[in-house]
């Protein structure tokens, strides 16, 4: 499989019209016009694609803000699907890592963090597999600072549909994963983290979403990680 980083406005409509298809065949809830606000709120798009057809695809919105009078720079994830028959390819985290990677480079002044928000198990475990420090997490307590950071980005881009105290994001026209997807099959409670997941957001099986974060800089990479990081991509403008 093949992975593009594309702006978002040179995206055609035929395009639209099947990363549309294929979100609306995996969530519930999933609307036209609230797929074309997201696509309209974010600058870049990751597509994979194998030689027929898209497979998945993630939005992205890179951009700086101002926290205690310092620039921070953030990447957030929007709308991000990958179909069951890719699950086993790597393709997306890969070129995840790669994209941003590529992108940091105009974002050069101030740390970089990744505001991710996840509604399913899968999602969440992206962040132990390729991250050493990311919050929250079952066996550390966020720092303060992470915890102010955080809550205060949460604010900034969910404003009302974001729950304080519970730490996740209620939207007005939620995305939830179709039967078959959405459950956690009992076996993978085992794992700490998928176990922490299901504990901190209870909510997800109806489409709430735990805001995490984490820094991003090679430093802060496991060695899965740091494999990902030294990749090639193709950039698309």
């Amino acid at each position: 499989m093949k992975s593009h980083l594309l702006k978002i406005e040179s995206l055609s409509n035929s395009q639209k019209d099947t990363m549309y298809t294929l979100l609306n065949t995996h969530f519930e809830g999933v609307r036209r016009d609230v797929f074309e606000l997201d696509l309209n709120n974010k600058n870049w798009v990751i597509l994979i694609e194998d030689e027929t057809q898209l497979k998945g695809f993630s939005t992205l919105l890179m951009y700086t803000t101002q926290f205690n009078g310092e620039n921070v720079n953030v990447v957030y994830s929007g709308d991000t699907i990958v179909d069951p028959s890719a699950w086993s390819s790597s393709t997306l985290s890969r070129n995840w890592i790669n994209s941003v990677q590529k992108l940091r480079g105009e974002y050069p002044e101030g740390k970089l963090y990744w505001l991710l928000i996840s509604g399913g198990f899968r999602t969440y475990r992206f962040l132990p597999i390729f991250w050493q420090e990311f919050y929250p997490r079952y066996d550390k307590p966020t720092p303060n600072r992470i915890s102010e950071l955080m809550h205060f980005l949460a604010y900034q881009r969910f404003g009302e549909f974001y729950k304080y105290t519970s730490g996740v994001v209620r939207f007005q026209h939620p995305y939830v994963l179709r039967d078959g997807l959405r459950e956690i099959p009992s076996e993978r409670l085992q794992d700490p983290h998928i176990r922490f997941f299901a504990e901190r957001n209870s909510g997800y099986i109806l489409g709430d979403e735990l805001v995490c974060i984490t820094e991003v800089s090679e430093e802060n990479l496991t060695k899965a990680g740091r494999r990902m990081w030294s990749k090639k991509l193709v950039m698309s403008h």
